[in-house]
């Protein structure tokens, strides 16, 4: 993962504040992943370009399944990879596997567009 300021390693200590107390503030894409899952390494670089590109206007949160599993159970994951869109530390919407980029470009523009009716 390249250094990116929008781009975080999550751990089950830090999930509360570094998703939900972030997303009272920022949109938050969470994605549950493995460094086993082959799909996963397929998503991930979608999604640190797609932050990278979005240059601060949401926070990529990367949780590694296999170290977390009080926030996967929490969020109850069940397959991977699975991202999920965070507005005011709540599920506004998920997908789960590789879909094509257009999919999470859809969904970080939702999570955009509530933030601004908010505004």
């Amino acid at each position: 993962m390249d250094e990116c300021p929008w781009i975080l390693e999550v751990s089950d200590a830090t999930f509360e504040r570094e998703v939900l107390e972030r997303s009272r503030h920022l949109p938050v894409l969470v994605d549950f992943w493995a460094p086993w899952c082959q799909p996963c390494a397929t998503l991930g670089p979608v999604l640190e370009d797609l932050a990278e590109e979005a240059a601060g206007r949401f926070l990529l949160a990367c949780v590694n399944v296999d170290q977390c599993p009080q926030a996967s159970a929490s969020y109850g994951v069940r397959s991977i990879p699975l991202v999920l869109a965070m507005h005011e530390g709540e599920v506004l919407a998920q997908v789960v596997g590789v879909q094509p980029e257009g999919v999470y470009r859809q969904l970080v523009e939702r999570l955009e567009s509530v933030r601004e009716a908010e505004s």
